[in-house]
């Protein structure tokens, strides 16, 4: 099977490459692209750690990456692709921004928005899972076995 480099799997395959600098790095290992027209306008993985700040999520940073690069605060023509479930607050940024489509890979049945509601988001807001959701799944339950 010939991989078609738009696919939500390539774009994916992206959002892991940022969750893997996460993990090197001792942040959860959280990563995200936006895309827009088929091209990655911003990347961004967990800096909570880093930062000293709870709110520095993997999509509260591709959000404000993505917002500059189009010098415009609505991502309504943007396709967010991140590894792990966006929690009740990236899902209020989220909807704040307008987000056209949010992809996701492994689901948070702790934190995860649809836990609260599935009416957080707009209600534009398409939504996909599940997609490389094993992979994602993995190595954040690596990380976490490591610090046992």
């Amino acid at each position: 099977m010939e991989l078609n480099v738009f696919s939500d799997e390539h774009f994916m395959r992206e959002a892991l490459k940022e969750a893997k600098k996460a993990f090197d790095a001792d942040e959860v290992p959280v990563g995200a692209v936006v895309v827009a027209k088929n091209m990655i306008i911003a990347r961004a993985h967990n800096l909570t750690e880093r930062l000293n700040d709870v709110t520095a999520h993997a999509e509260m940073q591709a959000i404000t990456s993505a917002a500059n690069y189009l010098n415009g605060k609505y991502l309504n023509e943007c396709t967010l692709y991140v590894t792990l479930e966006p929690c009740v607050m990236c899902a209020g940024a989220l909807a704040w921004s307008q987000v056209a489509r949010i992809v996701y890979g492994a689901t948070d049945t702790k934190r995860g928005f649809r836990v609260i509601s599935n009416n957080v988001l707009h209600p534009r807001t398409e939504v996909k899972s599940d997609v490389l959701g094993e992979e994602c799944a993995a190595l954040i339950k690596t990380f976490f076995q490591q610090k046992r």
